[in-house]
């Protein structure tokens, strides 16, 4: 049997070399002896203060309070399966998730249109399949169906901006997998016959929640509705400080091809590299991983969700409850009116002049209005201005194959409200709202 150990001979001297570490002899590298310094540091923080907006002279009380400040030796990371924080930020924003939105399963997304992909994947949109996205609503929920390989079909809208049920079920073929409704600008589409359609035709449910967070249908929260929502958490949207999306599902099945597209490297599962557990769990994705930071940011974000809705309704409601009725003008219908946040009002004037004309006396009284009319630059909100798709869908997007989309958005008048306004500021804007409506039209 060999020795574990040589001899050799040099100039008649032998020589026994020094026993392995694993045999019990001395470690050649004990230890190291540079100093580490962190890879993510208190640099990196300062900067993160500067993109906050503190003043030069804060950034150096800062930096003083934070120089002698002990970071472990390899320092913070922002990625969620390297952190330091313990659960990760993810995790967290998941569980937050979950709780606010009533789901068995979240998965959180650099953003929502990353979450939408992963949806239309999950439900088995692909080549030769179609998707059933609202003619209202951003590019984002028609873009990811097409991403995933599908025809995005539009369906045209009723009064309330949202897709309109009794139009769904003449759009459905052997090809559709899955019909996309979006909550559109805070309020909520029809889910209770949006559903039964769905569920006679065999079809699945994708809720976009990506405007509206928050919102709920006779008391159950947006995204928990269907099989699969998305979330935009976001500085666009109503809450979010960054990019961030989230999705969320009571099934497990989808909940798990969600996941393989969000994060193709396998971190999400239970065993990394571990062949596929069953038929179809494994395929080629993406890495819409969300890093620490935005998750960070995201999870105070969540907490803030109820208060923001809250009082978003508040002011809502004191503004509609002291607005006239008028003959040449008609509200935005609701389907469900204390499920809506209530971040805008939206009225359809009868002819696009008289819109521009309402919309130009609101601003002159201090109200935010917006206005489009006819001829006004394209708008990724309404599928005839949705370019990105023209290439292989111009069909699909012609205005007169949605004329209702088409029409409403075009005489729309948008006024924003502030979810901060006090009692005072939400009387002054109703009153200026009576104001301008009595000086064109006439009380009902």
């Amino acid at each position: 049997m060999p020795s574990a150990t040589r001899s050799t001979t040099t100039n008649d001297r032998t020589e026994t070399p020094p026993a392995l570490a694993l045999h019990g002899g001395p470690k050649a590298f004990p230890a190291a002896r540079g100093k580490p310094c962190p890879k993510v540091g208190v640099e990196e923080f300062l900067m993160l203060a500067e993109r906050f907006g503190f003043s030069p002279e804060a950034r150096k009380r800062l930096d003083a309070a934070v120089r002698d400040a002990d970071l472990p030796p390899n320092g913070p990371h922002l990625g969620r399966y390297h952190g330091s924080a313990k659960p990760p930020m993810g995790e967290r924003f998941e569980d937050l998730a979950r709780e606010k939105f009533g789901a068995k399963y979240a998965r959180c997304a650099s953003s929502g249109t990353g979450a939408l992909h992963a949806a239309m994947i999950a439900v088995g949109a692909g080549p030769g399949r179609e998707v059933i996205c609202p003619a209202t609503g951003f590019l984002a929920t028609g873009m990811t169906a097409a991403l995933a390989g599908a025809a995005p079909v539009f369906c045209d809208v009723d009064e309330s901006l949202q897709l309109d049920p009794s139009k769904l079920d003449a759009l459905i073929t052997p090809r559709t997998v899955a019909v996309a409704p979006t909550h559109h600008w805070g309020t909520v589409a029809d889910m209770g016959a949006i559903l039964e359609i769905a569920r006679r035709r065999g079809i699945k449910v994708i809720e976009d929640c990506a405007q509206a967070p928050g919102a709920s249908w006779r008391g159950r929260p947006v995204g928990s509705i269907g099989d699969l929502g998305c979330f935009s958490i976001s500085c666009y949207k109503i809450i979010g400080g960054g990019e961030g999306g989230m999705l969320v599902t009571n099934d497990e099945r989808l909940y798990e091809r969600a996941s393989q597209l969000i994060e193709a490297g396998g971190l999400w599962r239970p065993d990394r590299f571990a062949p596929e557990r069953y038929p179809g769990e494994l395929f080629v994705g993406t890495n819409y991983r969300l890093s620490e930071l935005e998750a960070a940011v995201n999870v105070v974000q969540m907490r803030k969700l109820e208060g923001v809705v809250a009082r978003h309704r508040a002011v809502h409601a004191r503004i509609t409850s002291r607005l006239k009725v008028f003959r040449e003008i008609r509200r935005q219908k609701s389907n469900d009116p204390a499920g809506d946040i209530g971040y805008q009002f939206r009225c359809f004037p009868q002819t696009t002049d008289l819109g521009r004309r309402i919309a130009d006396a609101l601003r002159a009284e201090g109200i935010r209005a917006a206005f489009r009319g006819a001829g006004a630059k394209p708008d990724w909100h309404v599928h005839r201005d949705m370019f990105p798709l023209f290439a292989n869908y111009a069909e699909n997007c012609r205005a007169e194959r949605c004329p209702v989309a088409a029409d409403l958005y075009d005489r729309c008048v948008n006024i924003s409200f502030d979810q901060w306004w006090t009692p005072e500021d939400c009387d002054a804007v109703a009153d200026g709202m009576n104001k301008v409506f009595a000086a064109y039209c006439a009380k009902e």
